[in-house]
């Protein structure tokens, strides 16, 4: 299996205004410096974290699903990232995962922040998806779906395990980045997986503050790669396929984990 290659973009939003935001984040994906496999922006990317989404939320053959498929087209590379989406006159905190070739896999946020009152307008996710990528396996979370370690468990089956990658995109205010970069290194320890975290930075309409703090971790929970807190970046990082297998084989510790079947009744 070949290594992966991943850009992760840490930016400030422009709040309610998703024209402002693509021309913003078509600019920062002209400026990767070399070419990558996947492109990961922030929650709800387009807005900000915003939980009154009558004014925002579009189809999925909406504008905001066709630009991101113009743009992984055009940079060859896969773009994932989250909009507010209405099906079926419900609202979804959606994140998207397009391919170049137009195909696109989703996932809508399971944990909704009933601190921040999203609870009372979207409807929580019922699937736990798994996206493959060129041979790899990513487990897709949104934002407070990274406080929940039953939803985020991985699991070792038939010598197969359900995931290579952890990925969250996120909205997480700065008062709260101590957990936030303790939550990523061990969700990594504890499923033998990479943990991949993209924050946004910035103050949003209602002044709160995001310290960015993107990063990703290696199965063992090192930061193999940081941003500076507070200011925008772009992150681009391969990931060793060698090194996972090395790790998974050598230290066979989800050999010794529960079995658990996970069930979703709401």
């Amino acid at each position: 299996m070949q290594d992966i290659t991943l850009t992760l973009i840490q930016a400030d939003l422009v709040w309610g205004d998703k024209q402002a935001n693509l021309q913003r984040f078509a600019e920062k994906l002209q400026q990767i410096p070399k070419p990558t496999d996947i492109i990961v922006l922030p929650e709800m990317f387009t807005t900000g974290f915003i939980v009154e989404p009558e004014s925002y939320a579009e189809p999925m053959d909406g504008p905001t699903l066709q630009w991101i498929k113009e743009q992984s087209s055009l940079h060859q590379a896969l773009i994932t990232g989250s909009i507010i989406i209405i099906e079926d006159g419900h609202y979804v905190n959606r994140m998207v995962w397009v391919q170049p070739d137009g195909k696109c896999d989703f996932y809508d946020k399971r944990h909704l922040f009933t601190f921040g009152r999203e609870h009372l307008r979207f409807s929580r996710g019922r699937i736990s998806p798994v996206f493959t990528y060129q041979g790899w396996k990513f487990r897709p979370l949104i934002c407070y779906d990274l406080r929940f370690p039953v939803w985020c468990m991985n699991r070792l089956q038939d010598g197969h395990y359900d995931y290579d990658v952890l990925i969250d995109i996120a909205s997480w205010p700065d008062v709260r980045r101590h957990a936030w970069n303790i939550l990523l290194a061990g969700r990594a320890i504890e499923n033998i997986a990479y943990m991949v975290g993209v924050n946004r930075v910035g103050k949003d309409g209602k002044g709160i503050s995001f310290s960015g703090d993107t990063a990703v971790f290696d199965p063992w929970g090192n930061a193999l790669a940081t941003t500076k807190p507070y200011k925008e970046a772009i992150l681009t990082i391969t990931l060793s396929y060698k090194e996972l297998i090395y790790i998974r084989e050598h230290f066979a510790f989800g050999e010794d984990w529960d079995r658990f079947q996970l069930m979703i009744n709401d």
